[in-house]
């Protein structure tokens, strides 16, 4: 992963990021407020040799209380010792209880003894540290007299006494809450992290580009009216959605198919916006002067007609049986150079019809006589009707909506078309969003071209009327008219 990436994915889940972060810090804040403040106080005693008066004899007493200084500190926490400090202040706790607020210690190549108490109270710290120093004392001298010996050959002097802390050592509320924070903002990251590692669904172009060499030709934004709206090259040309079908449109143009021109456009999954992607591209292709043919090759759900506003009650299903004319029920559309072929009556074998060599040769013909044809197929997953069908096309334009379509399912859609042979001629990215970290490039905001929405039009287009046939308006049509009775005529 690049460093884009990381920031993309801290990008996606700073919402997370942030309530974790403040969660810590309220963990944190909650557990300093009901934590009893403790103070400290500490006391220091002194460990000496009372034996000899040479220096000699010195040195080998120094010697020898360093040698204890371990003993005497481990002594401290003992009943031994605590247990007159309880008595002495009649404190209502035992031994082991009172030892745990007790640390002593001893500094490297020292004779001194520090003996560290914690309380809720600051002068019971140092009252109990103090006790503790004098106890120790008591109980050395008691127990370390040898035998027969009236003084110990140890003595223990307090030599600092413990005072009243001013504030308390616990809780240490900045630490906690720097804690706090920091643990929030780590479990934050690793929540983000986490959830874009698992997210398998694809998102960006990387993600496309991680599971196929195909280009991708065309990234639709999202657009939450695009139900009211499918057709928006119609209904607002100048919207930043009807832009990118426009860019669509362009790079299609320079796809090299070896001359080839028809295509079937399909998808994964359904809802993915295939329809209405080649319906705007359609369109769009007619604006630039292009003869397009339509052809709703998708026999178990078709849409383009009911999208269209046109008559579909008879269409492709009709012509592949041999009850009608192509001629009879190719369609123009929006006083353009659009033709469309609404898919008809569902048959109950669509898988076969669109395989058959019937459908071979309409499909030549049709790419004679039009620049481009685009056929709106159903998709791979479920059914097998677009590999089929794109056997007999120059090649496939797979859509895949950002955020809804996962890479197992795209992966598998590939390999469908691989298995057949199909070329993939580009991916569309459909639904991208617009905002956030995932968000593409859109925006035709430069200076001097702002851009007015004009008032939207029916989303649906013009109504086409049926004709029974056509009248072709140049010879290259009644050419068209004549190559479709010839090649598939009415059995």
């Amino acid at each position: 992963m690049e460093l884009s990436d990381y920031i993309r994915i801290l990008r996606k889940g700073w919402l997370a990021i942030v309530i974790t972060t403040l969660l810590g810090l309220a963990a944190a804040a909650g557990y300093s407020l009901t934590r009893t403040p403790m103070y400290e106080s500490q006391s220091v005693v002194f460990v000496q040799s009372q034996a000899g008066n040479t220096v000699s004899e010195l040195q080998q007493g120094s010697t020898f209380a360093q040698s204890r200084i371990t003993t005497y500190v481990s002594l401290v926490r003992e009943p031994v010792v605590m247990n007159p400090v309880i008595t002495q202040l009649g404190l209502n706790v035992s031994a082991d209880e009172l030892a745990e607020n007790v640390k002593s210690s001893s500094p490297l190549n020292s004779t001194l003894i520090q003996i560290t108490v914690q309380d809720a109270g600051p002068v019971m710290a140092a009252d109990i540290a103090n006790s503790l120093g004098a106890s120790l004392a008591a109980t050395v001298e008691r127990i370390d007299t040898p035998s027969g010996q009236e003084q110990s050959a140890i003595k223990l002097t307090r030599v600092r006494d413990a005072v009243a802390a001013y504030s308390p050592v616990s809780p240490n509320v900045a630490l906690n809450l720097a804690l706090g924070v920091l643990t929030g903002l780590a479990v934050g990251i690793g929540i983000a992290v986490l959830r874009s590692v698992l997210d398998t669904r694809v998102r960006s172009p990387r993600d496309v580009e991680q599971l196929t060499d195909r280009p991708l030709i065309g990234a639709i934004p999202f657009d939450s009216k695009a139900k009211e709206r499918p057709l928006i090259i119609q209904a607002d040309p100048r919207n930043p959605r009807s832009e990118a079908f426009r860019s669509l449109r362009t790079n299609l143009q320079f796809l090299e198919m070896d001359g080839g021109h028809t295509f079937v456009i399909t998808s994964s999954i359904p809802t993915e916006g295939k329809s209405t992607t080649t319906l705007n591209l359609a369109i769009a292709l007619a604006d630039s002067g292009k003869r397009v043919a339509l052809v709703d090759t998708d026999l178990r759900k078709p849409k383009v007609a009911d999208y269209l506003g046109i008559e579909g009650g008879t269409g492709l299903t009709d012509v592949l049986i041999g009850r009608a004319k192509v001629s009879d029920v190719l369609l123009p559309w929006g006083n353009r150079s659009l033709y469309v072929l609404p898919a008809g009556k569902i048959p109950p074998n669509p898988s076969e019809l669109l395989g058959s060599p019937r459908m071979q040769k309409l499909l030549d013909a049709l790419s004679k006589e039009f620049d481009v044809v685009l056929c709106d197929a159903p998709p791979l997953l479920p059914v097998t009707d677009a590999a089929v069908l794109s056997r007999a096309t120059s090649g496939a334009i797979m859509v895949v909506a950002a955020g809804r379509t996962t890479t197992h399912q795209l992966a598998g859609a590939l390999d469908a078309l691989e298995t057949v042979g199909t070329k993939v001629a580009g991916v569309v990215l459909t639904m991208m969003p617009t905002k956030g970290a995932d968000a593409y490039g859109y925006g035709y905001g430069y200076g001097g071209y702002d851009y007015k929405t004009p008032t939207a039009k029916k989303s649906r287009g013009a109504t086409a009327k049926r004709r029974t046939p056509a009248k072709p308006s140049t010879p290259a049509e009644s050419d068209t008219t004549d190559v479709f009775d010839d090649l598939l005529k009415p059995s």
